[in-house]
């Protein structure tokens, strides 16, 4: 009968993702293209100063980031300076700002001084009947004359289509060909709103390429159903050169694929060499998380404070004997450490361990006496704090940026006649915070000329 024992010359851990290699085909190089600045501050309630973009900005370029959109520069003054101080601040990144088939939109993105632009326009029926009120011929005549205008500039043009992946990919196919035509440099597809699964999101890609043979290709996946990263990915192994990636995963709704989840889901699962400064993920997380005004998620994989922390006894007894019982990666790769937490689940090893911090070694007995006085403490903490905390997050998230009241007021403050009862009585009702879902549309927000109609479609 075989020995079950492992013999010392296996391997700790089996690694079944060789298995499939032949099965991938990574572009060499990968381009990060983060979104921070613009996606991930259409996140409901974010908003980021000129000088806290160029923070932002610096540290993303130092990290190593190929592409970052900083913007879309038609959107306001403040805007516009946000691009201009971001673009000219020599740094190692290409800044690319965004804009909509729109003449003046693409005039704003030449003036901001950024080197890249992403045009983008919607695809779908839904959107082209319902969002933009335009046909499809319409889009494609738009199409062509933004990316000419863009290329006529000197521009680095990625096309983008929102929600590529729900429409016709007849249309898509010829979309994409015409504009590549005029000299688009970047094609890109958009999961607007995470509802492709990653079979169908590969299948999608294969026929892309298949039908367009795209030279350099990129996504922009979406998490409305937890999939964000898991479709960067699967484009990514499927040939996708370009991932568009945001910190902490902010974005429109559920946010878009985790910039620090998919760099090391590359570097460690797959063994890809992303370039990026891995080490300054965690400063990057802690920056955004303050500037954004939104807290990183406490399970949230590699940026949360509970990535690398610890309570129950068999984990910490496991990880102390080993740190591959239960943790895939090494803390200090994304700049992090590791934690013991004491509390209820807690086991003797982790009160072992605790006590080497001050060289306090204790018998066997008082050692149980201190576990249970550990459990019992963990045990009768109060939870008003935490209640409290809860309620505060919730008042703040659950409907953020201008309040039902501040706007009422300032319906009154532009001058607007109506019934005073009847605005007095609104300013109280809390009415949710809607958002767009992924590329911006057309709203009140943006200039209207150039779109079908007096006005934009909302």
């Amino acid at each position: 009968m075989p020995d079950p024992s492992p013999r010392a010359e296996e391997p700790l851990v089996e690694n079944y993702q060789n298995e499939t290699v032949a099965l991938r085909r990574f572009a060499d190089p990968i381009v990060f293209w983060d979104e921070t600045l613009r996606d991930g501050e259409q996140m409901p309630g974010v908003h980021y100063t000129p000088a806290e973009k160029l923070q932002i900005a610096e540290m993303l370029s130092d990290l190593g980031v190929s592409v970052i959109d900083a913007g879309i520069p038609v959107v306001s003054a403040e805007e516009a300076e946000s691009v201009r101080r971001v673009a000219e601040a020599g740094l190692k990144a290409e800044i690319l700002a965004s804009a909509r088939t729109v003449p003046s939109d693409i005039d704003a993105v030449i003036k901001s001084g950024a080197r890249q632009i992403a045009v983008f326009v919607a695809a779908s029926n839904v959107h082209l009947r319902h969002k933009l009120r335009m046909t499809q011929a319409e889009v494609m005549d738009a199409s062509v004359r933004s990316v000419r205008q863009a290329k006529s500039a000197g521009l680095f043009v990625a096309f983008v289509t929102e929600d590529t992946t729900r429409a016709p990919l007849d249309f898509v196919t010829e979309l994409y060909r015409r504009v590549r035509e005029e000299g688009a440099d970047r094609l890109v597809i958009a999961d607007t709103v995470g509802a492709t699964t990653p079979m169908t999101f590969r299948w999608f890609l294969e026929e892309f390429r298949r039908r367009v043979e795209p030279a350099d290709w990129s996504v922009h996946c979406h998490n409305d159903f937890g999939l964000a990263v898991a479709n960067t990915l699967t484009a990514l192994e499927t040939g996708v050169n370009c991932p568009h990636v945001c910190v902490n995963g902010l974005g429109e709704r559920a946010g878009n694929a985790s910039l620090e989840e998919t760099a090391m889901a590359l570097e460690l699962l797959y063994g890809v060499k992303t370039g990026l400064r891995t080490e300054s993920l965690y400063g990057l997380s802690k920056l955004v998380e303050g500037l954004s005004g939104v807290p990183i998620q406490a399970n949230k994989a590699i940026v949360g404070y509970n990535s690398f922390s610890h309570e129950a006894g068999i984990h910490t007894h496991g990880v102390l004997a080993h740190t591959l019982t239960y943790e895939p990666l090494q803390p200090e790769l994304v700049g992090r450490r590791r934690q013991m937490i004491l509390g209820k689940h807690s086991g003797k090893a982790a009160l072992v361990e605790k006590l080497k911090e001050r060289r306090v070694e204790v018998p066997e007995h008082i050692l149980n006496v201190l576990l249970q006085l550990v459990k019992k403490g963990g045990e009768g903490q109060s939870k008003e704090d935490a209640r409290l905390f809860v309620e505060e997050y919730r008042r703040r998230f659950d409907h953020p940026g201008v309040q039902d009241a501040e706007f009422w007021q300032m319906v009154r403050d532009a001058g607007v006649v109506g019934d005073e009862e009847e605005v007095e009585a609104t300013a109280h009702d809390v009415q949710p915070r809607g958002s767009s879902p992924g590329w911006p549309e057309p709203n009140s927000s943006l200039p209207t000329e150039s779109w079908k109609g007096s006005s934009p479609p909302g």
